[in-house]
């Protein structure tokens, strides 16, 4: 059934490829994004196509927000302070704006209910050693202290503030905890690795391995991200649960380096840098990030499954198109 969805950070990497689907599926979608990650390059094929509406703002204009969660039928909360370098150099504008745009959103759905999507982060498992990562299992974050993370804990507390609302003020809310999605549209601007790999690989550049190459992590495309955010809007009994969505192939950054090199037919070398050299002194790294996607296919009947040597030869594509044409 078609419905009106709304959509914040709408212009970002995943926002705007949500909005892309869920047109295509015959949805009514308006975006709200203020461009401080996102960019209009991003959604502009999309301005025009009926059922589409964007504006530009921020989600923590409540005012802005009250007007499209009320006129929608759900909201996808997507809009956040988002990559690493980012939080470790602005971790008063991490939590100022993870926080204060979920709240914003959370009171305007409460006003009659609307159900709320709000996306989380596998980072919120921080130390955790019980991999595969479950939705039930317990979190381990790291001191308070470390500016590192400012963002896991926002969206904890994003988490913990939605099901708040939902037990309080029977607010219908759903968390989605991506993984490293990656694909076309991405930047490397924040840290993001994949595209910042192609990149270096693309100009012969040295491809920059963050310590010693051993932490591990699974990327997910983001076309399987968005089916997944889609199945689960259309699933029944998703209120008030959470889901990880991601893919389970693991790879090492340093694998990762020589697999990107190799694809792109590349001379880079692969330089290990300091992470003491790279952010900051004591910055904490997670060793592996691995989901267990058995409660999002037990839901929608799908799970990420894109191979990894196809998301690079997409991400590979793309950034081509963007080196060509002089963007980031």
């Amino acid at each position: 059934m078609a419905q009106k969805i709304f959509i914040t950070g709408g212009a970002g990497f995943i926002g705007s490829h949500l909005a892309e689907r869920l047109l295509g599926s015959g949805h009514q979608v308006f975006i709200l994004d203020d461009l401080s990650t996102g960019a209009m390059s991003n959604i502009e094929h999309l301005i025009g196509r009926e059922g589409f509406e964007y504006r530009i703002g921020s989600a923590l204009d409540q005012g802005l927000v009250a007007e499209y969660v009320d006129r929608a039928d759900l909201t996808v909360h997507l809009a956040a302070a988002v990559g690493v370098r980012l939080i470790v150099e602005r971790p008063v504008h991490t939590i100022e704006t993870n926080l204060g745009a979920t709240t914003a959103v959370l009171e305007a759905a409460q006003r009659k209910g609307k159900r709320v999507f709000i996306a989380s982060t596998s980072e919120v498992y921080g130390k955790s050693t019980a991999f595969p990562f479950r939705e039930d299992g317990d979190l381990s974050l790291g001191a308070t202290t470390r500016s590192r993370w400012a963002y896991a804990c926002s969206k904890a507390m994003d988490e913990w503030l939605g099901f708040a609302f939902a037990r309080e003020r029977d607010v219908p809310v759903t968390v989605l905890r991506f993984f490293n999605t990656v694909g076309p549209r991405q930047t490397g601007r924040y840290g993001m690795v994949l595209p910042n790999f192609v990149r270096q690989a693309l100009q012969n550049q040295p491809i920059s391995v963050y310590g010693d190459g051993q932490q591990s992590r699974c990327f997910g495309h983001v076309r399987d991200a968005v089916e997944s955010v889609e199945r689960l809007i259309d699933a029944p009994n998703v209120n008030g649960e959470v889901f990880n969505v991601g893919a389970d192939e693991e790879v090492s950054i340093e694998e990762l380096a020589k697999r990107v090199r190799a694809a792109v037919g590349s001379s880079s070398d692969i330089v290990n840098i300091p992470y003491s050299e790279a952010y900051a002194e004591g910055f904490e790294d997670m060793p592996r990030r691995v989901p267990d996607c058995s409660k999002l296919e037990a839901a929608t009947g799908f799970r990420p499954r894109t191979p990894l040597a196809t998301i690079i030869e997409d991400v590979i594509a793309d950034q081509k198109v963007k080196l060509a044409n002089n963007e980031d």
